[in-house]
């Protein structure tokens, strides 16, 4: 691999002006978009040292031939470009976007001569008012079922309301009380565009005046014993109270603002973008993301709003994120280009937005969860996973068998390892395995010896065979089947680690690699460089999950044992049984906090008195 690119840019020929970059393969196909504030310094960084690059960043530059860019007058300037650009050309090296559905929406079609409101996946009638999204289209219609309760506005269809206007005779809908139009013949068409205007007023922020005018109305019919109206104004109240408590009030009445919670990994992110209007949840909208170069969160949530407004009519006053990126200001002049008004970005702290918030990433983690496992679970999905690993590894055959190994500790003590084992891509949970590891040096000791522990099993003799009995009825263990591929968590010396247990065992047969989580990078015993895997891939998909697995096991079997350690050293206290010290456990919630608690503090619990909370004070310092 040559040094330096041989496409590189002279340092003297690149300005220093803010503008737009790309990366084109030689076919001339756009590779990757970026913008930045000073065009040379951005620029430099991508042909820096190749050793120094992030790895698919590394990847990038040397599938590209040509690099070129277009300088602009402003920052501005230069998101509204990127955004163009990237739409444009789509470029591999981009963030990808993979919305979870189509999500239905409310619309009112204000560019009509009699607007009317109806549910629709279409984002591009002309002259429309979207609210929304909706999660599913029964939600969509039952609340527009309530809402022309209070706002009878129309709801038939074109041909239907063009009939009723040319013939004088109700549209079927006005007949039978379902269409508030001009074409049920019971409003003009200056009347019904001012209901019109206020379902929008209504439906943009959960607008109270209307409950409280209703209410008054109420009053006042019902005081001048017009009763009849007193019960329209009854029905029309209950139906925005019904549409009101359909979602729960999480911010200010008077706060209109987009949430957006992320959780992301190397490999993807996962977003929830929470639509609030009225200090109410009016809609939520998932969305997933491939990541194909290392990018920061500042640069992904830039990336996400960006396409959220990129050609959206309806943008709050306030965005509340997670991370303000660099260009924030940018995208706040940006933004305020589309609205008309200030639009402010910002990070929820405390109080009610942090709460959302914390909702909302949670959230995200479920789905990027989903996302992950959908994909591992496929049965086509699985089948190319194994079989893109068979040829990035070079293995004569498809790793139907996988066992990983993660070692899991506490500062250099209570060392423990975990081992999961998928099948044919799915995990086989029967056949996980942990190990309690006394002693070690590092890391790398600590995978020798597991896996040499392991291996010794496959040399067990063949009458312990699953599908045979012994004279004695005995099976062989789940534990003792071959694997195809060893997976270990860790980079080149954990690797080495595992191919000279291997070999010392006698197996050489067994491939193995290891998977590094920092920059997801593939690492085969005995190579200088890892193998990339297209963060696409369905194996990187698999080896992560496989990573992740093993990650979890291991940290679990730790937590197990360090709550038996202490509940060992808890009984060796006089007066001390297990009820008590299952109530000990729960009260402190942790080890570390009843360690430090006081005697007085530990007396306060049920059952404890002065004597033995003294007895269990002393007991643990000195262990």
């Amino acid at each position: 691999m040559a040094a330096v690119l041989p496409y590189k840019p002279r340092t003297g020929e690149i300005p220093t002006d803010p503008g737009v970059y790309r990366f084109r393969d030689a076919d001339g196909r756009v590779l990757y978009v970026g913008k930045a504030k000073n065009l040379r310094q951005r620029l430099s960084n991508y042909f820096a040292p190749l050793r120094t690059l992030h790895e698919r960043t590394r990847r990038m530059v040397t599938t590209a031939a040509s690099v070129e860019w277009t300088v602009v007058p402003t920052d501005v300037d230069s998101l509204q470009l990127e955004y163009m650009w990237i739409k444009e050309f789509d470029p591999p090296f981009n963030v990808r976007y993979r919305d979870d559905k189509s999500y239905p929406f409310m619309a009112v079609t204000l560019g009509d001569e009699a607007p009317r409101v109806i549910v629709t996946r279409n984002r591009k009638i002309p002259g429309a008012r979207y609210f929304g999204p909706f999660p599913k289209v029964w939600a969509v219609h039952e609340t527009i079922d309530l809402m022309i309760k209070a706002f009878p506005i129309r709801t038939c269809s074109d041909a239907s309301y063009k009939r009723a206007m040319q013939t004088g005779r109700p549209c079927f809908p006005g007949q039978i009380g379902k269409c508030g139009g001009p074409c049920s013949m019971t409003v003009t068409i200056e009347e019904h565009r001012a209901m019109v205007d206020d379902f929008v007023a209504f439906m943009a922020g959960g607008d109270e005046r209307f409950t409280r005018d209703l209410t008054k109305r109420m009053l006042a019919a019902s005081a001048a014993m017009d009763y009849e109206a007193a019960a329209k104004y009854r029905d029309k109240l209950s139906a925005i109270e019904a549409v009101l408590g359909k979602s729960a009030l999480v911010l200010q009445p008077d706060e209109d603002a987009d949430l957006f919670g992320i959780a992301e990994d190397e490999l993807a992110a996962a977003v929830q973008h929470f639509v609030i209007r009225g200090g109410r949840v009016r809609g939520v909208r998932a969305m997933t993301i491939e990541k194909e170069i290392d990018i920061t969160t500042g640069e992904l949530v830039d990336q996400v709003l960006q396409r959220a407004y990129g050609d959206a009519q309806d943008v709050p006053r306030r965005i509340i994120v997670p991370t303000l990126p660099d260009d924030a200001a940018d995208l706040e002049a940006w933004l305020r280009e589309r609205r008309g008004k200030k639009t402010e970005i910002a990070v929820a702290q405390r109080g009610q937005r942090a709460d959302l918030m914390r909702t909302a990433t949670v959230n995200a983690q479920q789905a990027l969860i989903r996302h992950k496992t959908r994909r591992t679970s496929d049965y086509v999905a699985r089948t190319q996973a194994l079989t893109d690993l068979q040829a990035a590894l070079g293995m004569s055959e498809a790793p139907l068998r996988i066992e990983c190994f993660d070692i899991s500790h506490l500062g250099g003590t209570n060392v423990v390892a975990s081992m999961v084992v998928f099948e044919d891509g799915l995990p086989r949970k029967d056949q996980y395995r942990s190990f309690n590891i006394p002693e070690t040096t590092d890391d790398t000791d600590s995978m020798y010896q597991v896996l040499r522990r392991r291996l010794a099993y496959l040399d067990r003799p063949e009458e312990n065979d699953d599908d045979a009995a012994d004279e004695n009825g005995r099976r062989r263990p789940r534990f003792a089947y071959p694997p195809q591929l060893l997976l270990v968590d860790g980079g080149r010396p954990q690797v080495e680690a595992a191919a000279r247990a291997l070999r010392d065992a006698g197996h050489t047969e067994i491939a193995v690699c290891g998977i590094a989580k920092r920059l997801e990078e593939v690492w085969l015993p005995g190579d200088d460089y890892p193998v990339i895997l297209p963060r696409t891939s369905e194996a990187l998909y698999l080896l992560q999950r496989l990573r992740d697995e093993a990650h979890r096991f291991a940290i679990t079997h730790q937590r197990k044992r360090r709550k038996n350690d202490i509940s060992t050293v808890l009984a060796e206290v006089p007066g001390l049984g297990s009820s008590r010290i299952k109530v000990l456990l729960k009260h402190f919630g942790s080890v570390t906090a009843l360690r430090a608690a006081r005697p007085q503090e530990i007396q306060q619990v049920q059952g404890i008195g002065p004597v033995l909370a003294q007895n269990i004070h002393t007991h643990l310092a000195t262990r």
